[in-house]
């Protein structure tokens, strides 16, 4: 009987280990657990400039937004996690509040191959101060920063009320944030998405057409960016949550396209 028992035993813990190790992986949704992530996000927030203190606050953010929409959010400031194999296991990389010069010359390589094999790309805010001197980086974002007034509210002017990114946002939304003037307007190069009312505020450069958000297709991938998100209450606003939540899905290829400039 001893036998008998111990053999059961043995065939017991066997049958468990070898279940346990020819288990198939599960990576982004893939699977039959309902409640498994249906795609990755990386958020970048490396800064080699000026540092927002809004970081935490938009990487909180990101992650409630994942909880409640069915992705899982990844954050570093590591640019070493720019290579091939670790990049091939996101949808989408939000540059969030990035600035000046955060990747080496692999880091970038790397970043251009993910783009061009079909990844996405969110920038938020200093994601426009970032890379200056990488011509492939500053086609991605759309345009690079030149300067900004005081903090203030202003009244930003949706152009397009479809995008996943805009649509229910208010038509004219007034909000109060750091408001980017860029070195030249993407126009023509991007979708606009929306613009600044430059008569609501005071310190815009750009007069009658200030892009302040917009998308588009670029080298085989997506990308999609806002000037809004530097202030900490901004990620508290509802509003702006769900502009960030819409850019995010458009960039991971889950709603919404751009349509071509």
């Amino acid at each position: 009987m001893q036998t008998i028992i111990l053999r059961c035993l043995v065939l017991a813990v066997f049958t468990v280990g070898c279940t346990s190790e020819s288990s198939p992986a599960r990576n982004g949704g893939e699977g039959d657990d309902p409640a498994a992530p249906r795609f990755a996000v990386l958020v970048f927030s490396k800064t080699a400039g000026y540092r927002h203190a809004s970081i935490t606050d938009g990487i909180a953010a990101i992650r409630a937004l994942g909880q409640a929409h069915g992705f899982a959010v990844e954050a570093t400031e590591d640019a070493a996690a720019f290579t091939d194999s670790t990049l091939a296991r996101f949808r989408v990389v939000v540059f969030l509040n990035t600035s000046e010069d955060v990747l080496d010359e692999a880091g970038q390589e790397a970043f251009e191959r993910y783009i061009r094999a079909g990844g996405g790309f969110a920038g938020v805010h200093a994601a426009s101060d970032t890379e200056y001197d990488w011509p492939f980086y500053g086609g991605l974002v759309g345009a690079y920063f030149a300067g900004h007034p005081a903090i203030q509210p202003a009244t930003v002017v949706l152009a397009d009320t479809t995008h996943p990114s805009t649509r229910g946002l208010p038509p004219r939304w007034t909000r109060t944030d750091e408001w980017y003037n860029f070195r030249s307007n993407p126009r023509g190069r991007v979708h606009v998405l929306a613009v600044l009312d430059e008569a609501t505020y005071e310190g815009g450069t750009m007069g009658g057409d200030h892009p302040i958000a917009w998308c588009h297709a670029y080298e085989g991938g997506r990308a999609w960016y806002t000037a809004m998100g530097h202030t900490p209450e901004s990620y508290a606003e509802p509003a702006f949550r769900q502009h960030l939540l819409g850019g995010i899905l458009y960039a991971a290829g889950q709603a919404g396209t751009c349509p071509v400039p």
